[in-house]
């Protein structure tokens, strides 16, 4: 029925591996399901039994603590078994392939793969060379995707704020090497947020990134006037260092959200991070621990979120 690699014929979800090219119906179908699951967190025991007998292998070929503990988290909650493999150390650091990885761990009846990679495109060359009936997330590719991250901001965008479609949304910072960003852009668009700004210096934003359906923004006194949302992304430490960056305190200066910053935004606006974040580089710490932050409860709706995922590829 369709071209787009995540879909089967009957345009269900098989694999996550982009938000673009997703229609907004299994969006809203995720941010739903996530809602029913984020109830199973307050239980006492935190168990439904929605993939028991399934093997879930996080795949990370690169490091990332936090994404990993979740979905490790989230398939534990659904009753998987899982498998951690942190890949740098051991099978590629011997000059084994990518797919032959994929394929010695297929053999041992894998139903879900989470891959986490440092090359754009890694989980799509999985998705295509693996057996129908294994499922495919990606949980961040180079400077592509990270589709779960944007997911779960969706649904801390909509449990705090309800509807998408009065929205503006304000991204600051490092678009251009976020994966996140790039995500974000797709979700909220399709969701149906008017009004998308990007807010960032020149240097370290993609040209051309209006065609994506965003407003640009250098300065953040128009950046963030009157905005429901801000959404900062993490300033990465190689980035601060070389043409594109005078200095981290610079940074700051110019970019940072300070109390006053944050103030042009609407007096009930929503501060969001996807983690770790650089205190005193991209974000203040009175914003960050402040009364409009919602960086935590972003890291708790992330288990339901990838619980939903989880739950939709490998139930069909």
């Amino acid at each position: 029925m369709t071209g787009n690699p995540q879909l089967g014929a009957s345009g269900e979800l098989r694999h996550l591996l982009s938000i673009e090219g997703l229609p907004r119906a299994i969006l809203v179908h995720i941010l739903d399901t996530a809602r029913s699951f984020a109830s199973v967190t307050e239980r006492e025991i935190k168990k439904v039994p929605l993939l028991r007998g399934k093997s879930v292998f996080n795949l990370f070929f690169e490091s990332s603590t936090r994404t990993r503990t979740t979905f490790e988290i989230a398939a534990k909650r659904l009753s998987a078994d899982v498998v951690n493999l942190n890949v740098a150390t051991s099978s590629q650091s011997k000059g084994e392939t990518l797919l032959d990885t994929v394929a010695n761990l297929a053999a041992m009846h894998a139903d879900l793969f989470v891959v986490r990679h440092a090359t754009s495109g890694a989980p799509h060359l999985i998705a295509r060379h693996v057996a129908p009936e294994i499922h495919v997330i990606n949980a961040g590719d180079g400077r592509h995707a990270h589709p779960t991250q944007a997911l779960l901001d969706m649904f801390t965008i909509r449990h705090f704020k309800g509807d998408f479609s009065r929205l503006k949304v304000a991204i600051v910072g490092d678009v251009l090497h976020s994966r996140v960003a790039r995500s974000e852009i797709h979700a909220l668009t399709t969701l149906g947020v008017p009004e998308v700004r990007v807010v960032g210096p020149r240097t370290l934003i993609p040209t051309q990134v209006e065609k994506l359906g965003v407003h640009v923004h250098h300065d953040m006194a128009t950046g963030l006037k009157d905005v429901d949302v801000v959404m900062m992304l993490r300033l990465q430490n190689e980035r601060m260092n070389g043409a594109l960056l005078p200095s981290a305190q610079e940074y700051f200066k110019w970019y940072g959200l300070t109390p006053a910053r944050l103030a042009l935004a609407a007096s009930d606006a929503i501060v969001m991070h996807p983690g770790p974040m650089n205190r005193g580089v991209e974000i203040d710490s009175a914003v960050a621990d402040g009364a409009q932050s919602v960086i935590l409860p972003q890291v708790t709706f992330g288990i339901a979120v990838r619980m939903a995922v989880m739950a939709i590829v490998a139930g069909n």
